[in-house]
């Protein structure tokens, strides 16, 4: 540990009540004015120590010392006191308020018996520029950027007088552009004087970034070292304890006959503004197409179109030889289609049921699993117990709540119900967002391994390297229309696939006309 460490926590120790130890004896030290990066896999402990030190949770053991001095974090408002800020994975903004108006909640200025909102604009508008976050202090958060609402967020943090911020996987919904552009803005902060704590599973980001890094597993601290000291592969097999393949290793698809079809499809967004307009492709038995661009340009829409979510405005989704534009979600899963989809919270599962509840939610009226009247008990958590074993769910029991998992965890229920459904068609959108490098690599196998098993698997990702590495084909979407095709996907770089995902080239008609197999 060095003595010229800003902020010391020493031997925190936290164990939740069902038995999980969290936190053991953590050591955790970072200077003023660095880029501090804490990794680990999902359940390593970083999240709980982080809720700790802005007062979120409480630890059994161990001190907190800010400038030498210790310092008790009871509540987020003690933290916010002692300049510690957090901004959350999960945003905290109200949709139907302002930005200023977010800015000043539970701090709001008066002026008399009233609030202040002039002075609280002025006072966004000052932060802004002061930091380059350029944010409109007038503009409602509900039609915010997923990239503009960080924004928001850091600068709530800021308002509060937060010298020390914890970023909480800030990239994790943020298009490589937007990263970019958050990057500047966080190496601003830090020139400015700031500290900043970043918690990341994507460890080039962190190598980009960071100017320490501490690493933890199981709870534990496993050191804490320069980030030019280690390599990617270094901070892998400390995570996980052993070496991660973070290349994917696959055969050459044999594609069979196509299971998707989608004609023609326009889809609208939720403002009634067309978001897809007039795509044909389909995907194959034994393939994984991959469709990548920069978020927005329609991906969302096609999703939601093809797995029942939302109403199709013109064209048809063909799975398996049945047209589904009028059928309900129910009819297209029993098809054989699964869907992980790009909200798990919202749309993955509902977190305040147990692992086994939301894990065999789709089987529950299967005859294995109920009676004329009762549910059969012992054989459902004889299968909940299989599926936590097998998609090595970290949990006290399947009768675990959801919402107490983290992040990666609750993608492995997510993932271990669908893919558990011996599923023809997979619709697997942003798979591994925000989640650890072992659990990654679990998900990526498994998506590898369904399709030998002659699975047809769409796979909408915003990681340009995991589009890369698990597509045998490819497309590209822009502004809601496919401007490149390439049938087979090992020969475009990331380089050359970023200018056609921005909308500066285009492939003709002619070149994209290789997806349409049938006409």
């Amino acid at each position: 540990m060095h003595d010229d460490a800003l902020l010391r926590m020493e031997k925190i120790t936290k164990v939740y009540p069902n038995g999980i130890v969290a936190n053991n004896e953590v050591d955790f030290s970072i200077r003023k004015g660095e880029i501090h990066a804490l990794v680990g896999e999902n359940g390593a402990g970083k999240s709980t120590l982080m809720r700790i030190l802005f007062g979120l949770e409480e630890s059994q053991k161990g001190r907190i010392l800010l400038n030498g001095e210790e310092i008790r974090n009871d509540s987020p408002h003690m933290a916010i006191a002692n300049g510690i800020g957090m901004v959350h994975q999960h945003f905290m903004l109200v949709p139907s308020l302002t930005v200023a108006e977010n800015m000043i909640l539970g701090v709001e200025p008066k002026k008399g018996l009233r609030i202040d909102l002039q002075k609280a604009i002025n006072e966004t508008r000052k932060l802004a520029e002061k930091y380059n976050l350029s944010v409109d202090p007038l503009a409602k958060v509900q039609f915010l950027s997923v990239g503009i609402k960080q924004k928001v967020e850091i600068l709530k943090a800021l308002y509060r007088g937060a010298e020390i911020l914890i970023l909480d996987e800030p990239t994790a919904v943020l298009t490589p552009q937007e990263t970019k552009e958050l990057f500047l803005e966080l190496k601003l902060l830090k020139d400015q004087g700031n500290t900043i704590i970043f918690i990341s599973h994507k460890l080039h980001e962190v190598k980009e970034l960071c100017d320490r890094i501490t690493i933890m597993r199981n709870g534990q601290t496993k050191g804490t070292f320069n980030i030019s000291d280690v390599t990617p592969t270094d901070i892998s097999r400390l995570m996980v304890g052993r070496d991660v393949i973070l290349e994917v290793v696959k055969d050459t698809a044999v594609p069979k006959e196509i299971v998707l079809s989608v004609k023609k499809l326009v889809m609208a967004n939720n403002l009634g503004q067309t978001a897809v307009k007039g795509i044909s492709f389909q995907v194959r038995k034994g393939e994984i197409l991959g469709i990548a661009g920069v978020e927005g340009n329609g991906q969302r829409e096609l999703v939601e179109g093809i797995t029942g979510l939302s109403r199709i405005a013109h064209g048809e989704v063909v799975i398996r030889g049945e047209v589904v534009n009028r059928k309900s979600i129910k009819e297209i899963r029993n098809l054989g289609t699964c869907h992980i989809p790009e909200d798990r919270m919202t749309y993955g599962v509902a977190s305040e049921m147990t692992i086994e509840q939301n894990i065999l939610a789709d089987k529950f009226d299967a005859k294995e699993f109920t009676g004329m009247i009762l549910t059969k008990p012992k054989a459902i958590r004889k299968l909940s117990q299989k599926l936590v074993e097998e998609y090595q769910i970290k949990c006290s029991s399947p009768l675990q709540e959801v919402g107490m998992l983290s992040g990666g965890n609750i993608q492995k229920v997510v993932v271990a119900r669908e893919f558990s459904s011996e599923p023809l068609l997979i619709i697997a959108d942003q798979p591994t967002r925000g989640i650890d490098v072992g659990s990654t690599e679990f998900i990526r196998n498994r998506l590898i391994e369904l399709r030998d098993k002659d699975s047809a698997i769409m796979l909408v990702s915003a990681d340009l390297n995991e589009v890369l590495e698990l597509s045998d084909s490819l497309i590209v979407m822009y502004e809601g229309e496919i401007t490149a095709y390439f049938a087979d996907a090992s020969k475009i770089n990331e380089e050359e696939l970023g200018l056609y995902m921005l909308g500066i080239k285009h492939q003709t008609p002619e070149e994209i006309g290789g997806i349409v197999y049938e006409k």
